[in-house]
């Protein structure tokens, strides 16, 4: 099968991140056409006047669509896009110029239809930028399940960087409404239809992420959040790891009561782990102040995925309330969906 990529990307309010994006797309090494469709998710701080700048350079569809989240908006994107094969990125990534090659090299010999890759930090990203990444994809903070490893099992794809061919698409509607959550409910959803996913290791972007400590924490918060609520509607989906951030804070607050009583055993247990952070984010980056604000942005992924976790499970599993009505904040209302409602 001959395969025709078009990127999917939308975006909310952020022109210039989608300015450096397609710069980034700009330098592609890829020998082939590609499209790249851009949705407005009801923005008020408009992209238009930035494509504009690339519609000679790039093949660009742009669209605006009135404000229904992300996944929404990607399900959207691919109804409009010409080609069969789907490149979804967020748009706060930057490519690197062999990402197109990378995927194309792959899928020619391995093929799947749908898969996910690596994020990473740019050298020019920020000491906080670079942090929060360390924390987000180390192997001693997150066991590697964002793709920084090639034995993960049944790989769950992320959504700023994934692939999905068009007969999965249609086979299973795309995203949900939930958000964030929608890319692992997918990713479960195609499972039970006989879809494989798997992980390009080699296929890597740049991701910017959160830019300040609190929206990193309201970030991981609603992951926490989101997995009981995925492990309801997808019964065997869930693992003892997903309690772990749990467990790691109910560990910790055990530890500096028991400080305070005279057993510090327990407490230098932990700081012995956060020096280990700290000193191999520090090596690997190069810098003593990026090895610092790893242990805070460990601490921060820990405390506000694990803390979110365990709000839901007591929401959802003891006082029986459904995700929607419990959390409410975490679903769009999908104005298509309503109109054939």
């Amino acid at each position: 099968m001959q395969l025709n990529y078009s990127f999917i990307i939308p975006v909310y309010n952020r022109p210039e991140e989608i300015r450096e994006l397609l710069q980034s797309m700009q330098e592609l090494e890829f020998p082939a056409s590609f499209e790249i469709v851009i949705i407005e998710d009801g923005s008020t701080l408009s992209s238009e006047e930035v494509i504009k700048d690339f519609q000679k350079k790039l093949q660009i569809s742009y669209y605006f669509k009135p404000n229904s989240g992300p996944g929404d908006s990607r399900n959207f994107g691919m109804e409009k896009a010409a080609g069969n094969y789907f490149l979804i990125l967020d748009s706060d990534v930057l490519l690197p110029p062999n990402y197109l090659h990378e995927v194309h090299s792959y899928l020619s010999q391995h093929y799947t239809d749908c898969f996910g890759g690596p994020d990473a930090a740019h050298p020019e990203f920020s000491n906080l930028q670079k942090a929060i990444n360390y924390a987000m994809t180390s192997f001693l903070t997150t066991g590697g399940i964002r793709g920084r490893k090639k034995a993960v099992g049944k790989f769950q794809p992320r959504s700023f960087n994934m692939g999905l061919s068009k007969k999965a698409f249609e086979a299973s509607g795309g995203f949900g409404e939930i958000h964030p959550g929608e890319d692992p409910d997918l990713s479960l959803r195609l499972e039970k239809l006989g879809f494989e996913t798997r992980l390009i290791p080699n296929a890597v972007v740049f991701h910017k992420r959160r830019i300040d400590w609190e929206k990193f924490y309201v970030q991981v918060r609603k992951f926490g959040m989101v997995r009981p609520v995925l492990n309801l509607w997808h019964p065997g989906s869930g693992k003892i790891t997903y309690w772990f951030p749990s467990f790691f804070i109910l560990g910790l607050t055990a530890a500096l009561i028991l400080l305070l009583l005279g057993i510090p055993f327990f407490f230098l247990c932990y700081l012995l782990y956060f020096l280990i952070i700290g000193t191999d984010a520090a090596v690997k980056n190069n810098s003593f102040d990026i090895g610092l604000a790893a242990i805070v942005a460990t601490f921060i992924q820990f405390y506000g995925y694990g803390t979110g976790f365990l709000k839901a499970i007591w929401k959802i599993k003891f006082l029986k309330l459904k995700p929607q009505i419990a959390f409410p904040k975490l679903f769009f209302n999908d104005a298509r969906q309503n109109k054939t409602a």
